[in-house]
């Protein structure tokens, strides 16, 4: 049995994803006899990238509670800084910010910032290289979307393994009378799309419920009341996992038309509760994951778009029901016990 440190940053009172993977792997872990610690190295918060690499750089991973630590998994930037002879990183992001979402966090800046960030970014593209090809002994990829950046920004190959969903007891109730989104309200999830479908033509008896919180929630409900749907929008904010589990159960259909989105666990959630999924084209790990046709459906990022593939999950049940069945089926090949092996390859 190994000693596992499974590694990943988290600004505080927030539960990410990454963090929702790194439970669910110690989770794993333990449940097959290893020992499993999570440690949370700093954030990378603006204006203390440098200290926060640093301290994870000086971060202890060898040793935690007098064991004997075998494997390093580390998720996301910094905290594949961590330093241990056998350090394999499942890759979720890198600061995005000075990546591919570079264009848009520039475009805000004065000339003075972006000469500033500028030179932030050609120092942190030097350190991720440098870490993700000497720090660690294996990077793998956590999508297709993922792997390709890794190509992209830094020429590396690297395998794509799939996080399951988060280990709850997902449920199926019916294919109700609503529309169900959930994720942290910010640009880049583009709720706004789902609030501006509910008003055009094909979705106009169609009620959504948007789950979660964060800083475009007072924009989404200005949004509704502007387009004349607050009537048939929702906003219960952040919801306890029994709430999250009993949407998923009672809703029609998920619709999650997120901007280049890393993995988004929301999708796996709704298969694990037989539930299809509307996305984008341009939404990165959920036009992944859905099958368009099969497991859900895969539009243009416009409000029309989205209207019609909501519409015809609202105004077929059985066609709903046959992609929320083959969602499950697909996504129950789908393990934690698989990923963990394949994490834990050429240790044991």
């Amino acid at each position: 049995m190994a000693q596992l440190a499974i590694v990943t940053s988290s600004p505080a009172s927030v539960e990410g994803g990454h963090l929702v993977i790194a439970r669910s792997l110690v989770a794993a872990a333990r449940a097959a006899g290893h020992g499993a610690h999570l440690v949370l190295t700093p954030e990378c918060e603006f204006g203390r990238q440098f200290s926060a690499y640093v301290a994870t750089w000086r971060t202890a991973a060898n040793t935690i509670d007098g064991h004997r630590i075998d494997r390093v998994i580390s998720l996301r930037h910094p905290s594949y800084a961590v330093r241990h002879p056998d350090h394999v990183c499942w890759l979720n992001h890198t600061m995005r910010e000075y990546y591919d979402l570079w264009p848009r966090f520039s475009a805000g800046l004065s000339p003075r910032g972006r000469l500033k960030e500028r030179a932030k970014q050609f120092v942190i593209h030097g350190l991720d290289r440098w870490l993700l090809t000497h720090n660690v002994s294996q990077v793998i990829a956590q999508s297709r979307t993922i792997q390709a950046r890794l190509a992209h920004d830094f020429g590396l190959q690297a395998d794509v393994l799939l996080p399951p969903p988060p280990p709850r007891p997902y449920r199926f109730r019916r294919y109700g009378d609503f529309i169900f989104a959930v994720s942290r309200l910010t640009p880049l999830k583009r709720l706004d799309l789902l609030i501006r479908a509910l008003a055009e033509a094909p979705a106009r008896h169609i009620r959504a419920v948007v789950a979660g919180e964060g800083e475009c929630r007072t924009a989404l409900q200005e949004l509704a009341a502007a387009l004349g749907v607050s009537n048939r929008v929702l906003l219960p904010g952040r919801l306890s996992e029994e709430d999250l589990l009993d949407y998923l159960a009672e809703c029609r259909a998920v619709c999650f038309p997120t901007l280049a989105e890393d993995y988004g666990f929301v999708t796996v959630e709704a298969f694990a509760s037989r539930k299809a999924v509307v996305t984008c084209i341009d939404s990165g790990g959920p036009a992944e994951l859905v099958c368009d046709g099969t497991t859900g459906l895969v539009c243009e990022p416009n409000a029309g778009a989205v209207a019609s593939a909501l519409a015809r999950l609202m105004d077929d049940a059985a066609f709903a029901e046959r992609l929320g069945s083959a969602a499950a089926v697909w996504v129950g090949q789908l393990t934690w016990p698989a990923t963990l092996a394949r994490l834990l390859a050429g240790h044991l």
